[in-house]
């Protein structure tokens, strides 16, 4: 009698672990954390153009975070072939971007950093890599046109072989500057290692909105209408002198 018990509850147990095994949900493997950079580091991204082509860029410096210096690190590893491309660095790294602009076979490495200013104005740090090392490339700057209403906040992609380069317009250059709703787009090429720079979009700023083109048509034409008015009368009064005399 006590071991038929014991057999229930046994069974009984067997069947509510069943269950509630089967209630739990799979847990899903979280990502490994990336790996923290090492002091005086504080920016790395490796570029692989082609299979044992690679390019690390780092920025490193103590101190300061407005300053400090970055370094393309090329791996050939196929000609088991290291070299380093080093300069000063004007306030951080956001991104870097890897292009062949001129479709000469040699990659560009372009590195975009935030310079701290009254406002975060763009840096360019552009380099082409070919057999004999790197070759600087001077990116322009932005013209007087180019720089109105200009505070900042650029968006740095590459399309189609070409950088493209967005900003938002402001009001004016100053601390009071207010945001328009426009955006400035220019396009960077590359040719014979030298940079060309158009704009792709007129800024709407300097677009006169239909509501206002047809406020100033009405306008004319309300003008025109009452020059035309005061002509008749004034024919009409000329007639009525005429007459008299």
């Amino acid at each position: 009698m006590l071991k038929g018990r014991y057999s229930l509850v046994v069974a009984a147990l067997a069947l509510l672990a069943a269950c509630s095994s089967n209630d739990k949900k799979p847990v899903k493997a979280s990502a490994p954390p990336k790996p923290a950079l090492m002091a005086p580091f504080r920016y790395h991204k490796a570029i692989e153009v082609s299979p044992g082509q690679t390019y690390d860029v780092v920025s490193w410096g103590r101190g300061s975070t407005d300053a400090g210096a970055f370094a393309i690190l090329h791996s050939d590893s196929a000609a088991i072939k290291y070299t380093t491309t080093t300069g000063d660095l004007d306030g951080s790294i956001t991104d870097v971007f890897n292009a062949d602009m001129d479709n000469d076979g040699n990659p560009e490495i372009l590195i975009q950093a935030k310079a701290k200013d009254t406002v975060s104005y763009a840096r360019i740090y552009a380099f082409e890599f070919n057999n004999s090392g790197a070759n600087k490339l001077d990116f322009p700057k932005l013209t007087n046109s180019q720089r109105r209403g200009y505070r900042g906040g650029d968006n740095f992609y590459i399309k189609e072989g070409k950088l493209i380069r967005e900003f938002p317009i402001y009001s004016s250059n100053d601390s009071l500057a207010k945001t328009t709703g426009a955006t400035r787009q220019l396009e960077y090429s590359l040719r014979s290692n030298s940079f060309s720079v158009k704009q792709l979009s007129k800024d709407s700023t300097d677009v006169v909105p239909t509501a206002v083109q047809q406020t100033k048509k009405s306008d004319q034409t309300s003008k025109q209408s009452v020059s035309r008015s005061s002509k008749k009368k004034r024919s009409e009064s000329r007639r009525g002198r005429r007459r008299r005399n």
